[in-house]
């Protein structure tokens, strides 16, 4: 059976398994300092009454099977950087190399690219997570270079590889 993968707008409900999800530090380790680790309750609730009320919506749920499994979401550029927006997104770890963060993004770019008057994605990935690079040159995302030691997480220098998707 093949699992069925799609995104929606995030619900207050989703609160308790956010918190699940995001309080695993596999996943922190992943991501940037300012998401917070541990992952409170008041975490959760500032995220999602972020997300719940930006229209049309740009951080959303990943499901599985109809099961909320993941975050995906993508943040506009700024000033002469407003025609493009990085995305970013993460998935619980028991749902790690299962094709579904590929799916998600696939569906994540269409849908960015059909709402919002973006021509440009792009996406930056720690260079010890090649599944998330894999992820990205799967979804047709360009790798357009990288940064020597740009990152400084957990007491560790590490490159940061940058793709992109123009439309």
């Amino acid at each position: 059976m093949t699992d069925k993968i799609s995104i929606r707008p995030f619900l207050l409900t989703d609160k308790d398994r956010l918190i699940e999800i995001a309080n695993n530090r596999n996943i922190y380790t992943n991501l940037r300092d300012a998401f917070p680790h541990p992952y409170t309750s008041e975490h959760a609730e500032v995220f999602l009454q972020k997300a719940i009320s930006a229209r049309p919506s740009q951080l959303m749920a990943i499901l599985c099977n109809d099961h909320y499994v993941g975050n995906i979401g993508i943040h506009p550029g700024q000033d002469v950087y407003r025609k493009s927006a990085e995305l970013g997104y993460f998935i619980s770890e028991d749902h790690w190399n299962k094709g579904i963060a590929t799916q998600a993004v696939a569906i994540m770019v269409e849908y960015t690219f059909a709402n919002f008057q973006y021509v440009r994605i792009y996406a930056s990935v720690f260079d010890y997570n090649k599944a998330s690079a894999k992820v990205l040159e799967k979804n047709g995302f360009l790798f357009e270079g990288s940064s020597t030691k740009s990152i400084y997480k957990n007491g560790n220098y590490y490159n940061e590889l940058h793709y992109a998707l123009v439309r």
